[in-house]
């Protein structure tokens, strides 16, 4: 039997449970990272607790509460499992030369990332690219991710953290639901065309919905529950280039759709949204140059992208 002497190792599935329920802010969305259950989550970190003698979280019906203790221990604990899955990779030779895992949601991979593989190659021939579409928060160091973008608040703990690019929302429509020969309609005409309703931001309550874009330019309300409803931005705007109605796009998901005339704003009223795209990566990742060069040319290219340069700073 091993004694509790303070050399034994602690199972390291409860230190993952730990680190991840801190920088999730919670067991429910540590378990969603983790593939396990919010109950599993809080049995491991109990065993970890019952290991120390020592509490890490304060449990209440509201959530839970990092301790003093747990926030102070917190950066060493991230950091060595960095380590060791760093560790991992080199006993099973590293990882292949050349190649970058990068986690993005679906909407950014689709609408901005693929479209520019092309300038990607061109700046970076060396470097290929593994992307990992998902918008939960991947676990960096068992997942084997090196370096991501995500759309949100910026508070990403444990994670060096960049703004990348801030977006409006406006309503786009394809040109052919437009009134022949009309380019622009009034922002009170708008709520005569079918509306297209992407739930995709809907953990934001803030975020800019059909609802708030009427108020904000004094149209009386309507019946919002009509229309087109998805859970995909991506699906949504498909859905407004088809013809099938007009949707609140993003600015940057829609930036190559209306270059392209794919689609059009019908009016110009637009309305800014509270989340930004981040660049994140672990602190190692700082003296990795393969993150590095992929990290630096995500911010050259937005900066080369017309509706991120307008709207980088919201």
């Amino acid at each position: 039997m091993v004694k509790r002497d303070g050399r034994a190792l602690v199972h390291l599935n409860a230190l993952r449970a730990f680190e991840a329920a801190l920088r999730r802010g919670g067991f429910v969305g540590a378990a969603e990272e983790l593939n396990v259950t919010p109950s599993a989550v809080s049995q491991q970190v109990r065993t970890l607790e019952d290991y120390l003698g020592v509490e890490l979280f304060v449990r209440s019906k509201s959530g839970i509460t990092p301790t003093p203790a747990a926030r102070a221990a917190y950066p060493d604990v991230r950091d060595g499992l960095s380590r060791l899955a760093r560790g991992l990779r080199t006993m099973r030779g590293g990882r292949d030369e050349g190649i970058i895992t990068i986690t993005v949601p679906a909407s950014f991979a689709s609408k901005w990332l693929l479209p520019r593989m092309d300038r990607f190659r061109a700046a970076l021939p060396d470097v290929d690219l593994r992307i990992d579409t998902t918008n939960r928060l991947a676990d960096y160091a068992a997942e084997g991710i090196d370096i991501g973008v995500r759309y949100g608040f910026g508070n990403y703990a444990g994670f060096i953290c960049e703004r990348l690019a801030g977006e409006t929302v406006f309503p786009v429509c394809s040109p052919s639901l437009l009134p022949g020969g009309v380019e622009r309609l009034a922002a009170a005409d708008v709520r005569t065309l079918p509306l297209i309703h992407d739930q995709t931001i809907d953990f934001d309550p803030s975020f800019p919905d059909w609802r708030a874009w009427f108020a904000a330019n004094g149209i009386d309300a309507i019946d919002l529950q009509r229309g087109l409803h998805f859970n995909s931005s991506v699906l949504a705007v498909q859905a407004a280039i088809d013809g099938q109605g007009v949707a609140l796009g993003r600015s940057l998901v829609v930036d190559d759709d209306l270059r392209a005339g794919r689609l059009v704003r019908p009016c110009d009223a637009e309305l800014p949204a509270r989340c930004a795209y981040y660049v994140l990566y672990l602190p190692d990742g700082r003296d990795d140059p393969g993150v590095r060069a992929v990290r630096d040319w995500l911010f050259a290219e937005i900066h080369a992208t017309p509706a991120a340069t307008a709207h980088k700073k919201i």
